[in-house]
């Protein structure tokens, strides 16, 4: 599904120059559950941003598919993205002025394609699997961390994505909460999604079919679990 080719990113501002990937080569298959791990600053965000199509690279190759997007317009790269793939955040990034069905359907407000009653119809059953539809009237603040949590992943998966990025989904919640949350994405990924998650937590990368280590901006090291 993914494949990086020799792809680096570096910011410019001013005379200072900043590479943040290096030389990155990698391929995610379709159907892979893969932790992306590292110091702060490693170039973690980076890499989620460009797979993500949030951010474009300085330099060599990214395949989504059969695709090189590397230099697609952002008008091509927000239409791939808007399809392709679902976000889950460490911050929820819920709107607090709308309701818990009102912030899931927004995830399909520009997908023209579907009617209103088959969004509705598609709020309700990602609400009904997160079990959290007992709470779709409620406003964010009036829900825990989890439960904004699993109203996220309800909104990340709502246009049936190809690939969930996931940043940091356990990083704010307890470590009940958390390993909820990772079952649910596991849960996605045994139905066929692909899903790419940064995480500083051990225990929670584990849940991954490979664990990526990134150090300094470039790939140190590959570890592959045993999946049962």
């Amino acid at each position: 599904m993914i494949r990086l080719k020799n792809l680096s990113k570096v910011y410019r501002a001013a005379e200072v120059e900043t590479t943040a990937l290096r030389g990155l080569n990698l391929e995610i298959l379709s159907g892979e559950f893969v932790a992306v791990m590292g110091p702060s600053g490693c170039g973690k965000s980076t890499f989620l941003n460009i797979v993500g199509m949030l951010d474009t690279p300085s330099s060599g190759e990214y395949w989504f598919g059969n695709e090189n997007v590397a230099g697609y317009s952002e008008a091509k790269l927000s239409q791939l993205r808007k399809n392709s793939i679902g976000f889950v955040f460490q911050s929820f990034n819920l709107i607090d002025e709308l309701n818990v069905q009102e912030n899931v359907e927004l995830a399909l407000l520009y997908h023209e394609d579907v009617s209103a009653g088959e969004r509705r119809r598609r709020v309700r059953e990602a609400l009904e699997r997160m079990k959290i539809a007992h709470r779709a009237r409620h406003m964010p603040q009036q829900l825990s961390g989890g439960q904004q949590q699993r109203v996220a992943i309800a909104r990340a998966v709502l246009a049936r994505p190809r690939l969930i990025l996931a940043d940091e989904p356990t990083g704010n919640l307890d470590s009940a909460n958390g390993e909820e949350v990772m079952q649910l994405l596991t849960e996605l990924n045994e139905e066929g999604t692909t899903v790419l998650m940064v995480t500083h937590s051990h225990p929670h990368a584990e849940y991954a079919h490979r664990i990526v280590n990134l150090f300094d901006g470039a790939i140190v090291s590959e570890d592959l679990r045993a999946v049962a």
